[in-house]
């Protein structure tokens, strides 16, 4: 029997659509905290990495933020520093999602939005692991369509994830994305389904 929330991971490469179906966990009236948006907020003004990211990267340092193309361009030129980066920036965002977590022990179920869950081991800390998934074209398709990437640089995110058929086979869910009606009925069936589980 779980006390509090039930925990719930979500992940999936990208392109699959996954902050698609954080939305729809949002409307159901869950809690969702988004990995990349706490990142954001620890490198703006005020946050808790811009100090410590400054004096490693000075020239990351713009206008009392992080400028996250110039931490890009100064771990171009040097590729141990990631390592150091992620020394820091890591733990503040493991705090960070700790802290929302207990910001919502009053909430049903918890969503955490996290596209390294696996490579960072948070899957550890979730009741319920969540994979959403689609084929390959579609997935490169939606990339590509955003216009923000090009196809170089898609293929490089893609060597760095985990392949979608290992998370798909350590997750609890797997959603298909195909479809929106699709994905909001899966999402439907899973909160029913973890209600069930855990009354």
């Amino acid at each position: 029997m779980i006390k509090g929330p039930i925990l719930i991971g979500l992940t999936g490469s990208i392109g699959m659509g996954k902050s698609t179906t954080a939305k729809m966990f949002a409307d159901h009236g869950f809690p969702v905290w988004d990995a990349d948006a706490a990142v954001g907020r620890l490198y703006s003004k005020g946050g808790a990495a811009v100090h410590p990211l400054g004096a490693l990267v000075p020239t990351a340092m713009v206008d009392g933020a992080i400028s996250k193309p110039a931490l890009k361009d100064a771990i171009a030129s040097s590729p141990n520093l990631l390592l150091e980066i992620e020394g820091i920036v890591h733990p503040l965002v493991k705090q960070d999602r700790r802290d929302f977590a207990a910001a919502h022990q009053d909430a049903e179920m918890i969503v955490f939005d996290v596209p390294l869950l696996f490579e960072t081991g948070a899957h550890k800390k979730v009741d319920h692991v969540v994979v959403v998934s689609t084929t390959p074209e579609n997935q490169r398709a939606r990339v590509l369509a955003r216009g923000t990437m090009d196809e170089p640089t898609f293929n490089m995110i893609m060597r760095k994830q985990t392949p979608d058929a290992e998370k798909r086979a350590q997750a609890d869910t797997v959603i298909d994305t195909e479809t929106l009606d699709g994905v909001a009925a899966q999402v439907q069936a899973l909160v029913e389904q973890l209600r069930a589980d855990h009354a």
